[in-house]
């Protein structure tokens, strides 16, 4: 896996960072962002109860507006891998 740094939130203060990197290689997006209450994980499966309950294996993790860009960078580069 060749994981490349896209950034970490522009408002971070070095110890509540969401962060996202894109590889490339796999073709996918690798967020660090705050874990979701139980309550936001109930809210989320009760909006989409065709998906199911959240697997042990998955997490729900919110990420700041204001790393859109971040996240659209971090897209190009997953998607320009894909296309070469």
């Amino acid at each position: 896996m060749a994981l490349r740094f896209v950034g970490i939130d522009p408002n971070t203060d070095l110890e509540h960072c969401p962060t996202v990197w894109a590889d490339a290689e796999a073709g996918e997006l690798v967020l660090q962002g705050w874990k979701a209450g139980p309550a936001l994980r109930a809210e989320c499966e009760a909006s989409s109860p065709a998906t199911g309950p959240i697997p042990d294996g998955e997490e729900v993790i919110r990420i700041p507006a204001r790393m859109v860009p971040t996240i659209r960078e971090a897209c190009d580069a997953v998607e320009r891998s894909a296309v070469q």
